[in-house]
């Protein structure tokens, strides 16, 4: 049994197995900016049902369910301020909208996170919790691929770091874009990542896949991540990996290197008259 106010102060990692549970996205906000203080900013509005999609319930209504349950205009939020003193723009994905799914909103959300970067010249960091790119957008979502890929990119020519978040779960077209595309990749305990299922992939290979298949211990092991830290350990490795990539200066006085003496006249003369040695006592080429 867990108290949610206990949870809640725990980060929403379980106190007796340490399972990291997933985190609404104001909350990982809070916890990442200095002092919990931070700037959200209105995203471009985009056509909210481009393909008038219906299923059991219309598109537009299951937009309008995720809103009134998250106060989220859709699943990406973006926000700047101050990390360790470092101006940084973060861009978070919240699973309880929609499952984090990536349509036309995130796209154009995500783009906006990486130009306001550029802007301010500060490093862009993205928090990846997602199932994948959003069905009722068809080809539309799967286009935002390529245009995540498109804003990474505007980042890299300016020069400015880009480090991503692999929360549970990170998956589908949001990993196969702009959440693997991080000059450093940190991902929290056991979170899964890759791109289909584990049951999608067993059933087409017909094999039994290995123990801890997609999660993070063992995408680390196979060079897919760079570190896994857990979540109060978070912020601190953050704040450490945003000083070494933006601050590239030392940490201290550079003391200059005294020029190496140079020898004496007389020690210089008799060098260069001492007879050059017998052939057979030259060292061999």
């Amino acid at each position: 049994m867990l108290f949610h106010r206990d949870l809640d102060k725990n980060l929403r990692v379980c106190q007796h197995c340490g399972h990291h549970m997933r985190l609404p996205a104001a909350q990982r906000l809070a916890m990442l900016f200095d002092v919990g203080e931070y700037q959200t900013i209105e995203l471009p509005e985009t056509v909210a049902d481009p393909l008038k999609f219906r299923d059991r319930k219309r598109y537009t209504d299951r937009l309008k369910e995720a809103q009134g349950k998250t106060g989220q205009g859709d699943a990406l939020t973006v926000a700047h301020g101050s990390m360790g003193g470092v101006g940084a723009v973060v861009a978070v994905l919240d699973f309880e909208f929609m499952a984090g799914s990536m349509g036309v909103a995130v796209g154009e959300g995500l783009l906006s996170a990486a130009r306001l970067a550029v802007v301010q010249k500060s490093p862009l960091v993205t928090v990846a919790s997602s199932g994948g790119a959003r069905m009722q957008e068809g080809i539309l979502s799967l286009m935002q691929m390529v245009r995540t890929t498109i804003a990474v990119e505007e980042l890299r020519e300016a020069g400015l770091p880009y480090i991503t978040i692999l929360t549970d779960p990170t998956t589908g077209g949001v990993s196969a874009s702009f959440a693997m595309l991080g000059d450093v990749a940190i991902a929290e305990p056991g979170a899964v990542i890759g791109f289909a299922g584990g049951r999608v992939i067993e059933q087409t290979i017909r094999e039994t896949l290995p123990e801890g298949f997609q999660r993070a211990e063992y995408q680390l092991d196979h060079g897919m991540v760079d570190m896994v830290v857990h979540r109060h350990d978070l912020r601190d490795t953050l704040v450490r990996v945003l000083d070494l990539l933006v601050n590239a200066r030392p940490s201290a006085d550079v003391l200059p290197i005294p020029p190496a003496a140079e020898p004496d006249g007389d020690d210089a003369s008799t060098a260069a008259d001492a007879p050059a040695p017998p052939p057979e006592d030259r060292p061999a080429d």
